[in-house]
């Protein structure tokens, strides 16, 4: 209990007395205040802890959720879990928020961070990798004296190793590599330590992605995250369905193949020199699988990708060169990582085999339609990835969540549809019992914000829409001198608009897959006459406050693409069971994404700003009533004389 809170007090009202301006937390956070909006969402979490019930939790930008659902949490003195939508937040919220709330308290909580097994050293790949000469020879060194010395052995506190530095995989550890307990350092495994404090916490801040591979053990019989749980908070909940079509399926990508293939020729390379040969032939396949899938773009259908000239031979070569490196692996003498090896190869051969025949297991479990299996393959920037997924997870969820009982809070600014949180329950097979709560937005959208929406601009479909597009800002995006974000759906679109504003010549650009994502953020934040373009992972998770963003600009309304796998699989789901699957699903789903993308415009109560949208469709359509009713109430501007007028006011040498 706090400091100072009176004795007999229910939950919701202790936090209340914690949230208020003369509370303990208006000395702890700088520029606190109260909010009603805030003391409201911690009753509703509050009553939800108390009662062991799910709630359902829509509350916009600046309502301040973190500090909502940490108070009721830590105050109840039950055993909680927060999980997270990326590692940043996770950090943010465990290194930031959470200490300077714990200041406010005078017993002590234990609170421990736990992240997936790539951002903790592996002691025993770091010396196997040590023991191999190369150009990373000095960052080895470096690495092994920041393991000597750091007792988390947490990559983020090294803080020079990016995500996609080679040398990562060759110093961490995955699922698939990992000895557990037949490694020789398993006593003093950074990864199984944080697992035991996270065992021990009173407290536990995880991820998405963490949470899910929890679930998927559980499967197996096992878990680590959430026994003896009684409340598990959800943040940016809206992530959970895509995340579950990926964590209830199987997954096999190139470089896995190729971490295999490394880890293989390392061992070998080391003792067991006659065991290289087995290898050659399943390089030579998975070169040819990589090229494969590097003519895919997005995600293909199983059916169209192994109908491709060579494709399904290439699958199946490479299966059987598998269970023969495997079968070569066995007949030598090996030791615990030799054998680690082979069961991989054959992990990796049953899966493409599963996948060929069409017989992927199902995590859903159930009989009829859920049964149903999509497979599809994915091009990425590294190679790519080959899939398996149940067409409908909510199953699977339900079962894994089910397994651990007590309050299931969910949380995010878009969970809801004309204030109907149907979509998200159904996807997830959350009960129609679950408690629901749409919040009102914090901030005056009238007051901060215009809507401008071109006259005359092509259909969507049409190439020419992305040019007109463009042609129409250009005024606009000079009289703001810059300032803002192109959201397009498309990355063809965001090549064409690049392509576009570099031959006009008048502003800084900061393309999408040209730089880092977090670089292209900061310098954009800090640049004049800045235009960032981008696609897909722009349009939630950006935090841009200020001045720095004034406008931002939505190209389309975000539909799935149509012959998306996924999508196909659902929509079908949807039409045999009588539904409509535009009005029931494609809809909604571009409507959530659309608020995503109009959500990184005001992030702070003195933001002010411009929001476009570049889609005839909101007036010509007879759905573009509801596009609108789902957005905050934003005054429209009449044409682009005064879209221009009012742009220039938000430059921030006006002092608006």
């Amino acid at each position: 209990m706090g400091e100072g809170t009176p004795a007999g007090m229910g939950l919701a009202a202790e936090a209340e007395s914690f949230l208020g301006q003369n509370g303990p937390l208006a000395g702890a956070f700088p520029d606190f205040r109260e909010r009603p909006v805030q003391i409201r969402m911690s009753g509703q979490v509050a009553d939800a802890v108390t009662t062991g019930g799910t709630l359902l939790l829509e509350a916009g930008t600046g309502t301040g959720k973190t500090l909502a659902y940490l108070l009721p949490l830590l105050l109840s003195g039950k055993r909680a879990v927060v999980s997270t939508g990326t590692k940043n937040l996770q950090d943010q919220l465990y290194r930031r928020d959470l200490p300077r709330l714990l200041e406010c308290f005078d017993q002590p909580v234990r609170t421990a961070l736990l992240k997936g097994r790539a951002n903790y050293l592996c002691r025993y790949r770091l010396k196997r990798a040590a023991e191999q000469p190369g150009a990373d020879a000095e960052r080895i060194l470096s690495l092994r004296q920041f393991m000597e010395a750091s007792e988390s052995g947490e990559l983020a506190d090294y803080g020079r190793l990016a995500d996609d530095d080679p040398l990562r995989p060759r110093v961490t550890s995955t699922s698939d590599n990992c000895l557990g307990g037949r490694c020789p350092d398993f006593d003093d495994c950074f990864v199984f330590a944080a697992r035991r404090r996270a065992l021990d916490a009173d407290l536990v801040v995880v991820n998405h992605h963490l949470l899910f591979a929890d679930f998927a053990i559980r499967e197996a019989g096992y878990s680590e995250i959430l026994p003896g749980a009684e409340a598990v908070v959800i943040d940016e909940a809206h992530q959970l369905p895509e995340l579950a079509a990926n964590a209830f399926g199987a997954r096999l990508s190139t470089r896995q193949i190729a971490d295999w293939l490394r880890e293989t020729r390392s061992w070998a390379g080391r003792a067991h020199p006659d065991m290289m040969s087995s290898l050659q032939p399943v390089a030579a396949i998975a070169g040819a699988l990589e090229s494969h899938l590097a003519e895919v773009e997005g995600r293909l259908p199983w059916a169209a990708f192994t109908a491709r000239a060579g494709v399904a031979d290439t699958l199946s070569d490479l299966a059987e060169r598998l269970r023969e490196a495997a079968g070569a692996l066995a007949s030598g003498r090996t030791d615990e990582e030799g054998d680690r090896l082979r069961e991989r190869a054959l992990e990796h051969s049953g899966l493409l085999t599963r996948l060929l025949e069409g017989g992927a297991e199902d995590e859903a479990g159930d009989d009829g339609e859920d049964d149903a299996l999509i497979r599809w393959a994915e091009g990425t920037r590294n190679g790519g990835v080959l899939c398996a997924s149940p067409a409908d997870v909510s199953s699977a969820y339900a079962r894994a969540t089910a397994g651990h009982p007590g309050a299931w809070i969910y949380v995010s600014a878009t969970l809801s549809v004309s204030g109907s949180f149907a979509l998200f329950r159904r996807q997830l097979g959350i009960s129609e019992a679950a408690h629901e709560a749409v919040l009102p937005p914090v901030f005056d959208y009238a007051r901060q914000t215009r809507l401008w929406m071109p006259e005359g601009l092509p259909s969507p479909g049409n190439e020419a829409h992305t040019a007109a597009l463009v042609k129409a800002l250009l005024p606009v995006l000079e009289a703001s001198g810059g300032g803002a974000f192109l959201l397009m759906t498309t990355h063809r679109a965001v090549r064409e608009a690049a392509r576009l504003l570099r031959e006009d010549g008048r502003f800084r650009l900061f393309v999408q897959n040209e730089d880092d994502r977090a670089r292209l953020l900061d310098d954009f934040a800090h640049a004049e006459r800045a235009v960032l373009i981008g696609a897909a992972s722009f349009w939630e998770g950006v935090d841009v406050p200020g001045a720095a963003l004034r406008i931002v600009v939505i190209d389309k309304l975000p539909f799935a693409p149509p012959d998306d796998p996924i999508v196909q699989a659902r929509r079908a789901g949807i039409e045999r069971a009588g539904g409509s699957a535009f009005m029931d699903y494609q809809l909604p789903h571009a409507i959530l994404a659309l608020r995503q993308g109009v959500g990184r415009l005001i992030r702070s109560e003195r933001d002010r700003g411009l929001l476009v949208l570049g889609d005839p469709r909101v007036h010509s359509a007879r759905y573009g009533s509801r596009v609108l009713a789902a957005l905050p109430a934003i005054p429209v501007l009449d044409d682009a004389a005064a879209t221009a007028d009012y742009a220039r006011t938000l430059q921030p040498e006006s002092g608006a």
